[in-house]
């Protein structure tokens, strides 16, 4: 009887995770298709990501990736803290010499995306 209590509890706590946003109309998946920001895809979503990045906000690293792919780049900082950085404009990876736009996600130590910014890279 506590046994399937116990599985009962564990079933409902992973289950009630954030839904993943939607994004809408940002195509996901050319998104991801754009590694480094080198095709300029993801340039043509870039008015689309800064009104909605607060709906990136509290979702876990492992909802970040299913949604937008693996990052460009990462980063450990002290604290457990994590960045992620997407190019968003064609960058060094690209050939490309001049400052992009970079998506900017701070994780903190228990993984969940606690600022969301897009800036510029020199």
């Amino acid at each position: 009887m506590k046994k399937g209590l116990l599985f009962s509890f564990v079933l409902i706590a992973c289950s009630c995770g954030k839904p993943l946003p939607d994004l809408s109309p940002i195509d996901l998946s050319q998104w991801k298709d754009d590694k480094g920001g080198c095709k300029n895809i993801r340039a043509s979503f870039l008015s689309e990501l800064i009104s909605q990045k607060d709906e990136l906000k509290g979702l876990s690293e492992k909802d970040i990736i299913e949604l937008l792919g693996r990052p460009d780049r990462n980063e450990l900082y002290k604290r457990n803290q994590k960045f992620y950085y997407y190019d968003v404009e064609p960058g060094k990876e690209c050939d490309s010499l001049m400052a992009n736009q970079q998506l900017i996600l701070r994780f903190n130590a228990m993984s969940m995306a606690k600022e969301v910014t897009v800036e510029s890279k020199n």
